[in-house]
């Protein structure tokens, strides 16, 4: 489907290039709250202040009476959301200091269904439904409003934009954590074999022989041995199942209360001859043999950070020499991993000799709380619900290629082609129109193009499934059979039409043959509304949806003619036209049947075969083509033709065709 549009693209790239810097300017835009809207997201009384903020995430800080009051982001400007239209589709959405969405406000798009079809209050009630939304819930996002079934695509987008958007705003603010968070809740009981195998505490040793040797020269020499230098054990232990495991409630609790915002408690344990907590700090205030290292980032503690423990509440624990809390600032990370430095120096005759041991620590992920639940990207979710519709898709697109290939057997029993044709048609209109809203318009193919200009995502086309298949097939017919694969057996509201003109006949309306030369310059008129729209769609989508209601689709098919009455009057207008002039839409004012002529020019194979007789000796096909694609000499324009066949069921019936009714003449005569 991509590599046809484009040639469509390319054949009105001087439009596009014209274009480009006005979609361009048009998309950069941002639109920003006022506070009255600030207010009203965030459900508070007052006035309230605005403050944007740049850097990071950006977005829109509101504050009331000196606090943070809440966060609010746009979808364009963080998630970049666009709708099926090809356009950004911007809401704004505001969440709490607790990382629940408060509001949304759709404030950009330009949506076909939501333009004309779905109400202002459909809309509102819709992003109304995400209020009080939990973000860092870690379950089934339950509790969200559903997709509006009429509009299943754009309200589908404005979901996913604004739960992505909420989560990624609450992220950058601090609000929640990425990638989950401390346990701050959950308590087992275990020993200290269990907490080490766990992982809750890191550990290291350091033997005498290792020491005296990094320590040589030192002027009290280490004397080397088996036994410990340096021991030492170590380990955040925010989670009760750590801290209260370790030092009991009523040390924990105080351990805990002791934390400022945003902080973790380390615990450091260790036996042997070094010390590593020393004496300096009680002169100088800082442990300068202790030093947390992540990242970039280096951290010693000061004697404010600093509690001793004299024991552990835990039993058949070592023989510990010194315990020691210390309170981790915010600009640790304690769900990261990193590494414990204990420095130990001895004088020499020249100066200082130094070793440095290092415990890594990586906090457990029985430690850590579910990451919140990332809600699955918007077009699996339609894909793996849709599974039925693709089905019963996939049969009807199977049945139709089978009927393609086997045009040869078929067309030598007008019977079976005739029943079969009929069915199929109705099984299009039924099923694929009316049951799965299957019906393509040419409002795709701008969107297509414009995603070509902006930035093209498969997601944004992958989320209606039976759309992205009936467009792929149809992309795919165009290379072997022309636009007629689509629009002779696929288009719901075709189908109508043809079903309607074929009742009329049966019912003895008499048909309107139009003149050739008129014929031919009806055609026009298609192909201008099909320009003109897409021309307009540059300026204005707003303007080009609007000028798009010349396609019918929407009314009796998407809509099912649930409309005001203009809209109603206008189909019934066609179909009646239809009832004397078969497909008379089709003929003469189709814009999608115009825009998919222009790429079908790439048909690579001539399936529709023609005798030297047609046009000169016989002109019996031209009269009864459906659509009048067959030309004065018997040339058929593919342009036109919609695959139906009629013309191959006449070529090879010896009742109808006169060739074949003169050849069997000839062939009967005695000699």
């Amino acid at each position: 489907m991509r590599i046809i549009l484009t040639a469509l693209f390319l054949l009105l790239s001087p439009l596009a290039a014209l274009a480009g810097g006005l979609i361009a300017d048009d998309t950069l835009a941002v639109t920003a709250p006022t506070p009255e809207q600030a207010a009203e997201l965030l459900d508070l009384s007052g006035p309230v202040q605005l403050a944007r903020i740049d850097q990071g995430v950006p977005g829109w800080q509101v504050s009331q009476a000196g606090r943070v009051a809440g966060q609010i982001g746009s979808t364009w400007e963080i998630s970049t959301t666009v709708g099926y239209s090809g356009r950004p589709l911007d809401v704004l959405v505001a969440i709490s200091p607790q990382a629940r969405i408060t509001g949304a406000i759709l404030v950009r798009h330009d949506e076909p269904v939501l333009t004309l079809g779905i109400s202002d209050a459909d809309i509102a009630a819709y992003v109304a439904g995400f209020r009080g939304f939990d973000l860092a819930a870690t379950g089934p996002a339950e509790g969200l409003p559903d997709v509006i079934s009429r509009a299943t695509v754009s309200t589908g987008v404005i979901r996913d934009g604004i739960l992505r958007t909420a989560r990624t705003l609450a992220i950058g603010r601090g609000l929640m954590a990425g990638g989950g968070g401390i346990d701050r809740l959950s308590y087992q009981p275990l020993g200290w074999d269990q907490l080490l195998g766990l992982g809750a505490l890191a550990e290291v040793r350091v033997t005498m022989a290792e020491a005296a040797k990094a320590l040589a020269g030192a002027k009290v020499p280490v004397e080397p041995g088996d036994g410990d230098f340096l021991r030492l054990w170590a380990g955040v232990i925010d989670t009760p199942t750590a801290g209260k495991n370790l030092l009991g409630q009523r040390e924990f609790t105080r351990a805990i209360g002791n934390l400022g915002a945003g902080g973790s408690v380390l615990i450091v344990m260790s036996q042997g001859l070094q010390s590593h907590r020393g004496t300096d700090w009680t002169r100088t205030g800082a442990f300068d043999r202790l030093t947390v290292v992540q990242g970039e980032t280096r951290w010693q503690p000061g004697a404010d950070d600093y509690q001793m423990v004299k024991h552990l509440a835990l039993e058949n624990v070592p023989q510990l020499k010194e315990i020691s809390l210390f309170a981790l600032p915010a600009l640790i990370d304690p769900t990261q991993p990193f590494t414990l430095e204990v420095r130990a120096t001895r004088p020499t005759e020249r100066g200082e000799v130094a070793m440095t041991v290092a415990l890594p620590y990586t906090l457990p992920d029985a430690f850590r709380l579910a990451a919140p639940t990332e809600p699955e990207p918007l077009w699996k979710q339609a894909w793996q619900t849709k599974r039925p519709q693709v089905a019963v898709v996939a049969l009807m697109l199977t049945v139709l290629t089978l009927i393609l290939f086997a045009q040869e057997w078929i067309t030598r029993r007008p019977r079976l082609w005739r029943i079969g044709r009929l069915s199929f048609l109705a099984s299009t209109f039924l099923v694929l129109g009316m049951g799965l809203n299957g019906q393509l318009s040419v409002v795709q193919v701008v969107a297509f193009v414009h995603s070509l200009l902006t930035g093209f995502r498969w997601e944004t086309f992958l989320i209606e499934p039976v759309i992205f298949i009936l467009w792929s097939f149809t992309a795919l017919g165009m290379l072997f059979w022309g636009r007629g694969v689509y629009c002779g057996w696929l288009c719901p509201f075709g189908a109508l039409q043809e079903l309607a003109n074929a009742a009329a006949q049966r019912l003895g309306v008499k048909q309107i043959a139009v003149p050739q030369a008129l014929h031919e310059r009806l055609w026009v008129a298609k192909y201008t509304l099909f320009v003109g729209i897409l021309a307009l769609s540059f300026y204005s989508m707003h303007h080009a949806l609007i000028l798009a209601e010349a396609e019918p689709f929407k009314t009796a098919i998407s809509l099912r003619f649930m409309r005001a009455w203009p809209f109603l009057l206008f189909v019934a207008a066609l179909l009646g036209a239809g009832l004397f002039v078969e497909r008379f839409y089709c003929r003469y004012l189709c814009p999608l049947g115009a825009g998919l002529a222009i790429p079908a020019k790439l048909k690579i194979f001539d399936w529709l075969k023609r005798r030297p007789q047609c046009g000169r000796e016989c002109r019996m096909c031209e009269t009864k083509c459906t659509v009048g694609a067959i030309d004065s000499i018997g040339r058929i324009n593919a342009n036109e033709c919609v695959l139906c066949l009629r013309c191959q069921v006449i070529m090879n019936d010896g009742t109808q065709c006169p060739i074949l009714k003169r050849r069997a003449r000839s062939e009967g005569a005695p000699a």
